[in-house]
């Protein structure tokens, strides 16, 4: 009789325990936006200068509120291996096509089965959202048949192809529960939006149609990239202010003992700039000096509603926030005219191998864990952001699994000093370099653009980034033979751990 009171009363209390701690998980919300550099944001630019040319109020509260990473980078300097990395945990040159998968009919670089930032935390019992630009190739269905996958041809419009639904390879399929898609952007083909992988007509009477740059025209865009199929009432001023407000909706939606994993993949403020004429109350369009500069007041105002609702709902101090970006800032002549730098006091922007390509913000914010007022200048890349999460939510990786994440919570939580990366690993953009950066000394390698196993490597640029953060031409070592054991140690340190395939990150 005893022992059945003890062993009720055990359950209970373990029942009790567990309902607590479910109770007790953090939502968690990642941001990823586009082509914003370090300078973008206010709260970084005034490390470095009084002239602010557009502030960030959103972010930069959030950023007061947390704890900013100085010496933070993205994978690449370019949108499509960063999404790639950040979304697996793994370097850019872990997927069949390093230098990124650009055509939303292209084949995925996510394998079957691979863990994924949806995956992680629908296996630690979250409810998971996608929100924004996807970035990688989707299994379309073939217009003359749509039980078989659709690839098609670059090099001219790709007419040939259902858009009317995901197939696979989509958020579904890569541990999203909830997914707002779009597959390129705004930037690119098919200008279709879909909710859970369904194609969300954007007026009652859309159909698909070709979009062509003669009639984006007649609404004042100049498309990025690709004419294409699209929605018939496709217009990118409006796309901002559709993912955002259904971000809203679905935190209103969110059960309070139910965590929720959003990730949320911005569409500012990459190309076209097409801000929006008013969000949430405030005028955008023209109110600062270029269309970009609009997009990136957009972008904050977006912040904002996220914030404001997750506070409305009464759950912002036990919400996780991570806001970074998937390249440098864009170099905009109308926006540097003004006076704004997009890199701050960093050379170079997108797709470039200087410290612009790849300095990024990174901003977390966990009000109930993380102290505020806090700044790093630990090494960290978005890739950890896979590793971050995998211990917050008590996980383990599987050996071949997110294999170049560091875990940064004992950083964020316990203020420890840890070390992140030994040495950093990144790539730059269509110029095929990569990079590598030890105790603050930055070797250039240049790939062989003709090589198609990018085995063939040559160092072209070596900087101190301790006594030249800005990288300066005349102070470029590479031929100054004091620094050759220098350039010859940092080379072979990163084509050892390349090619032997080794992990890098630190669990």
């Amino acid at each position: 009789m005893t022992q059945n009171i003890l062993k009720t009363l055990f359950l209970y209390f373990l029942a009790l325990s567990i309902q607590s701690f479910g109770q007790s998980k953090p939502n968690v919300i990642v941001v990823l936006a586009d082509d914003i550099g370090v300078g973008d944001i206010s709260h970084y630019r005034k490390r470095h200068s009084d002239k602010i040319i557009v502030e960030t109020p959103a972010l930069d509260k959030l950023a007061k509120e947390g704890i900013i990473f100085t010496d933070a980078r993205s994978p690449a300097a370019l949108c499509a291996p960063t999404r790639y990395a950040i979304m697996t945990g793994n370097h850019c040159y872990r997927s069949y096509a390093p230098w990124g998968v650009w055509g939303s009919y292209q084949r995925s670089p996510l394998k079957p089965n691979q863990l994924t930032l949806g995956s992680l935390m629908k296996n630690a019992g979250y409810k998971t959202s996608f929100f924004g630009k996807w970035g990688f190739g989707i299994d379309f269905p073939r217009k003359d048949d749509i039980t078989k996958v659709y690839r098609g041809d670059r090099s001219k419009p790709e007419l040939d192809v259902n858009v009317t639904k995901v197939l696979g390879n989509g958020p579904k399929q890569h541990g999203f529960d909830y997914s707002l898609l779009f597959p390129a952007g705004i930037q690119d083909v098919p200008y279709v939006v879909y909710e859970n992988e369904q194609w969300m007509p954007l007026h009652k009477k859309s159909e698909i149609t070709y979009i062509s740059q003669e009639n984006m025209t007649k609404i004042g865009v100049k498309l990025d990239k690709s004419e294409g199929l699209g929605d018939s009432y496709w217009d990118p001023h409006d796309m901002g202010p559709l993912l955002a407000n259904k971000a809203v909706e679905y935190i209103k939606s969110s059960k309070k003992n139910e965590p929720f994993f959003m990730y949320y993949c911005a569409l500012a403020v990459h190309k076209p700039h097409t801000p929006a004429a008013s969000l949430n109350g405030k005028s955008i369009a023209g109110t600062t000096p270029s269309k970009h500069l609009d997009l990136v007041k957009e972008l904050d105002i977006q912040m904002d509603m996220l914030i404001k609702t997750l506070k409305q709902k009464g759950i912002y101090e036990n919400t996780l926030i991570i806001f970074t970006s998937d390249n440098g800032g864009l170099l905009i002549p109308e926006t540097l005219k003004s006076g704004h730098r997009p890199s701050d006091i960093y050379r170079g922007g997108k797709n470039q191998r200087f410290e612009g390509g790849n300095k990024v913000p990174f901003i977390v914010s966990w009000p109930a864990k993380i102290k505020p007022n806090r700044m790093s200048n630990k090494p960290v890349i978005g890739i950890d952001i896979m590793a971050t999460l995998a211990a917050i939510t008590n996980q383990k990786f599987e050996e071949d699994q997110a294999m170049d994440s560091s875990n940064l919570l004992p950083i964020l939580v316990d203020e420890k000093d840890i070390e992140t990366h030994p040495f950093v690993m990144i790539q730059a953009g269509t110029g095929k370099e990569v990079i590598i950066v030890e105790n603050n000394w930055k070797l250039i390698i240049q790939v062989d653009k003709k090589d198609r196993t990018d085995l063939k490597r040559h160092p072209i640029a070596l900087f101190n980034l301790t006594d030249n953060p800005s990288e300066k031409g005349e102070k470029n070592l590479i031929s100054n033979a004091k620094y050759k054991a220098k350039i010859d140690k940092l080379l072979n340190l990163y084509n050892s751990t390349r090619d032997s395939k080794i992990k890098t990150g630190y669990h």
